[in-house]
């Protein structure tokens, strides 16, 4: 009986042996690749193998091949920089791109550039393309064909990542300043320009009161000739005409007044006389 219970152990022992081997086996032979990536091989006898493993479990040789998993997805980078414009102004520029690699291209990217192929290149190619971009423009114009600047850096910088197997996505100015004393002459522009337009807005202010005053005076003239035309023509009718009519106005005024009492003279040769009452409360 000891000696079977024996034979069992060591033959459970082996087996466990024999799947613990397995399984380490099994774990040096097997890596996975997340979504979002790719994996490449490097093979100690061949070196980079052109084969790009997609997302999943796949097999290696152990202690011969090694994966590399590399991102591929879009990522963002922040590049700043200090250069000239077109009119030897200085800028501060920073610059917003999104880029990933070409993933038909990864074993080259790992064999020149390494997994860290962005951080390598990126830094000294946007700098580049920015100080040549900027210097085709005036300062002026980087404030007003902003849009136009981004893409004209999108452009040549795309063209330029190319050649290292990176593909720009997109790029944006976040960040465009000058030096104070530039900046200081902006605003003194703009000031001087408003000031100017205040100026140019009281001329004309002044011209049309001017147009006014000399239309009224014109009115005014031909007014007066009018009445002094219609004396030599009717004779005093139309000043008697006037004081009627004036006199009526005072008298329907006074008449709807109830504060002010009329009191006609007692003796020949008296004046009327109209007296003021305080209100009544």
């Amino acid at each position: 009986m000891s000696r079977l219970f024996g034979n069992f152990g060591s033959r459970l022992g082996a087996t466990m042996m024999l799947l613990g081997g397995g399984a380490l086996l099994a774990e040096n032979c097997l890596y996975t690749v997340d979504a979002g990536h790719r994996g490449v091989i490097f093979d100690r006898v061949a070196g980079v193998k052109p084969t790009i493993y997609n997302e999943g479990t796949h097999f290696l040789v152990p202690g011969l091949q090694r994966a590399i998993i590399m991102d591929v997805r879009t990522q963002p980078r922040s590049m700043s920089t200090q250069t000239g414009t077109k009119d030897l102004q200085n800028v501060n520029l920073s610059l917003r791109v999104l880029s990933h690699p070409n993933i038909k291209a990864l074993p080259q990217i790992y064999r020149t550039l390494g997994t860290d192929y962005a951080d390598r290149v990126l830094p000294s190619i946007c700098n580049e393309v920015l100080k040549a971009v900027v210097a085709q423009y005036d300062a002026a114009e980087l404030l007003t064909l902003r849009d136009h600047v981004s893409r004209s850096i999108r452009d040549a910088l795309a063209v330029r990542a190319a050649e290292f197997n990176i593909l720009v996505d997109d790029v944006s100015i976040t960040h465009l300043n000058f030096s104070k004393d530039f900046s200081k002459a902006i605003e003194d522009k703009q000031v001087a320009e408003q000031m100017a337009e205040r100026a140019k807005f009281i001329v004309a202010k002044a011209e049309q009161e001017k147009e006014a005053l000399i239309i009224r005076s014109e009115g005014d003239s031909e007014a007066a000739r009018l009445v002094s035309e219609a004396l030599q023509t009717s004779g005093k009718g139309l000043i008697e005409l006037r004081r009627i009519e004036t006199a009526q106005h005072i008298a329907e005024t006074l008449a709807n007044n109830k504060d002010i009492t009329y009191l006609p003279s007692q003796g020949k040769g008296g004046s009327n006389i109209l007296l003021g009452l305080p209100p009544r409360h």
